[in-house]
Order: structure tokens, then C-alpha cells, then sequence
């Protein structure tokens, strides 16, 4: 296995991600969108940019719509979108998610619930946090907590979305993302 060593993790140079970022609501305007200030700061904070930002309702369709619209804009790397994962009816971003996804990363979840589960206990069961790949951009469904925002980005993602990160990344793997839709 080609893993990356401590020492190889120190000479490499940081690859900044642009991440778009989505906020599902009903009743949030980008001025009182906490969650996506959040995720904003911490990307901006972590050394990546912020390649664009939204706001849509609590409707499948237009999630899904704007995940793809991003999972092929060539200025987008990662889509983090915050809200609609729990277990109402108008909570759409999981199944958004998985219409537009070629691949789900399925530890994504299991990771985000046993970070979860530290802080919140078994009300962690209540999250449907997902994470996929579509059209060579890793696509993310965080809950709409500011609370689940940082630990999402803390415990995972800002160590994934770090090319340093040993002993694998999720940046280093970037240009195999789409290796299948290439011709041979």
C-alpha cells in the first residue's frame, strides 16, 4: 500500500479546495444562515476559498438540481450543503443527495455518527448526514446545526480536505474521481 508517512505529509505543500456551500431551509435568509457561516469561516480559516453559496427550500428536486449544476461547474471541488438530514417529511437533502451521487461514501456517515455520539449521545441516531461523489466533486449533507456544522468540519473534513493529511486524503485522490468516464 502507498500510504502517505508523517514525514511526507510535512514536505507536502498545501492544495487549497473551492467548496461550494448550500443551506436547505424553509425559513433562513443567507443574513441569518449561522451554519453556513460557519462552514464559510472554517473553510476560509482552514486556507481553502469559498466558490460559491445558496439558499434553497426544502424540495428534492431543487437540491438536486443545484447539486448537479455544481458537481459539474469546473470551479467547484466540493459541494457541503447543511440542513434537511433528519427524519421529517420535509428533510429531502439525504435523498437529493443520492439522486445526484455516482458513488456514496458510506463511512462518511458512520463517521459523522461516532462524532456525533461523543457529543450528543443517541440523539445522534436522529442524522442522516451523507457523503458522495458525483461528476468528479465530493458531494456532503451535514445537518443544519451549527453544532453538527463544526464538528463535521473539525473531526472530518478539514483533515480530509488537507492534502497533508496522512495516512490518505480525500485531495489526493481528486484526479482519479472521474477516471471511469475517461476515454480509453
Amino acid at each position: 500500500m502507498n500510504q502517505i508517512t508523517d514525514a511526507d505529509a510535512d514536505a507536502r505543500a498545501f492544495i487549497p479546495v473551492r467548496i461550494a456551500i448550500l443551506t436547505v431551509s424553509d425559513t433562513r435568509t443567507l443574513a441569518e444562515d449561522r451554519s453556513g457561516d460557519t462552514l464559510v469561516a472554517r473553510l476560509e480559516a482552514a486556507g481553502h476559498s469559498l466558490a460559491d453559496r445558496d439558499i434553497v427550500t426544502d424540495d428534492r428536486g431543487l437540491i438536486a438540481d443545484r447539486l448537479r449544476a455544481w458537481s459539474l461547474d469546473p470551479e467547484i471541488d466540493v459541494v457541503i450543503s447543511t440542513g434537511g438530514t433528519g427524519l421529517t417529511g420535509r428533510d429531502v437533502s439525504v435523498e437529493a443527495h443520492r439522486d445526484v451521487y455516482e458513488k456514496e461514501i458510506d463511512a462518511f456517515a458512520t463517521v459523522f455518527t461516532l462524532v456525533s455520539y461523543k457529543k450528543i449521545g443517541t440523539s445522534a441516531v436522529q442524522s442522516r448526514a451523507t457523503g458522495g461523489v458525483a461528476n468528479g466533486t465530493y458531494l456532503f449533507a451535514l445537518p443544519g446545526s451549527t453544532g453538527a456544522c463544526k464538528d463535521a468540519w473539525d473531526e472530518i473534513l478539514a483533515p480530509q480536505l488537507d492534502y497533508r493529511h496522512p495516512p490518505c486524503n480525500f485531495v489526493e485522490i481528486f484526479p482519479r474521481l472521474d477516471e471511469h468516464k475517461r476515454r480509453k
